[in-house]
């Protein structure tokens, strides 16, 4: 399973459902630019040091993803599909639908966009 930002966020303030989700997951991954999001949000909160130090003790147990040459495969065809669709959605998150589909991996995610992508599996919580 993919953390969104709004999935890794929820996990690290302790939502239990968030939670309940990873438990049962054989493997939890972390797209390069989730953590680049989730790092530029905390630039400005108040706990910035409290998520720092959450990073620096738990992001080993998670697999970090990033963007290689296979990866351009599925974003130029979901880009495509979306723009057919006329359903584009943000840059970011286009990437980390790519990073889903390029390891066959579900999202957890409150983002309703990433629906629109029949190959793709949403979780939300």
């Amino acid at each position: 399973m993919i953390l969104d930002t709004n999935a890794l966020s929820a996990f690290v303030d302790g939502a239990p459902e968030v939670g309940a989700i990873l438990g049962q997951q054989q493997r939890a991954a972390i797209p390069v630019i989730v953590l680049g999001e989730f790092r530029y949000g905390i630039m400005g909160s108040r706990h910035r040091k409290t998520y720092e130090e959450w990073l620096e003790i738990h992001l080993r147990h998670f697999d970090l993803l990033a963007i290689t040459a296979e990866t351009t495969l599925p974003y130029a065809s979901l880009r495509a599909t979306l723009k057919r669709l006329g359903r584009p959605i943000p840059a970011n998150d286009a990437w980390i639908a790519a990073l889903a589909m390029q390891h066959g991996l579900p999202i957890l995610s409150r983002d309703e966009h990433f629906d629109a992508l029949p190959d793709l599996r949403r979780i939300s919580w």
